[in-house]
């Protein structure tokens, strides 16, 4: 029996925040901003407006840009798949898992034209089995159907059991346990305190590449 992997995307496989980071010093060296501008950036980020809708209409507020939300979210998820990167040793480490037998996918939040430009640009596309993007299938984590949707795309379901690895614990940690799934949390230090079910906490998602050899 062919095992299955489940991985995040963002802040799991690829670094998120040093992708933002270049971004934010792009943004702001195109709108002639500051570097205390590019740290008010970060902070917006990290202080709970994930949703870029929301994030984009208070920068465009806080700096009276003249182009409208949607102009700037389009913008960003435009550039974005061109400055994220994997974490060191992801690529390899999935390709390791697929030569070991195992069935590796990728199950992300987000718009399409933005997940699926990382996906591709990254090379993650070229060493899974397949991959669900909540903005293409029109469902999110952590809700049963995009596991399921992932988990087909691989050539498994999820009666067969299997792994996810994520940096969020609700829609990762949560959601796998309901689809039946072993979870490994990589604690990214944002949830502190949070109560959590995952069978494992890592720092990297190479350790958890790891422990799923390691207990399969």
């Amino acid at each position: 029996m062919q095992p299955l992997a489940l991985f995040d995307l963002d802040r799991t496989l690829i670094d998120l925040d040093a992708a933002f980071l270049r971004w934010a010093q792009e943004f702001a060296e195109q709108h002639k901003l500051g570097p205390e501008d590019v740290a008010w950036l970060i902070s917006l980020d990290r202080d709970g407006y994930p949703h870029r809708e929301v994030f984009f209409s208070k920068v465009r507020e806080h700096f009276a840009l003249p182009e409208t939300v949607e102009e700037l979210w389009a913008r960003y998820r435009g550039r974005m798949p061109h400055l994220v990167e994997p974490y060191p040793g992801v690529l390899d480490g999935l390709a390791e898992l697929r030569e070991l037998g195992w069935r590796v996918g990728i199950i992300t939040n987000g718009m399409a034209d933005n997940q699926l430009g990382k996906l591709r640009t990254t090379g993650l596309a070229e060493v899974v089995d397949g991959y669900a993007v909540s903005g293409a299938e029109g469902v999110r984590k952590p809700e049963l159907r995009l596991f399921e949707i992932a988990a087909q795309r691989c050539g498994v379901t999820l009666d067969r059991g299997g792994w996810m690895v994520g940096d969020n614990l609700i829609a990762d940690i949560q959601g796998a346990r309901t689809a039946g799934l072993r979870t490994i949390w990589i604690d990214r230090g944002t949830w502190s305190g949070e109560e959590h079910q995952a069978d494992h906490v890592v720092n990297d998602v190479i350790r958890a590449m790891a422990i799923m050899r390691e207990e399969q």
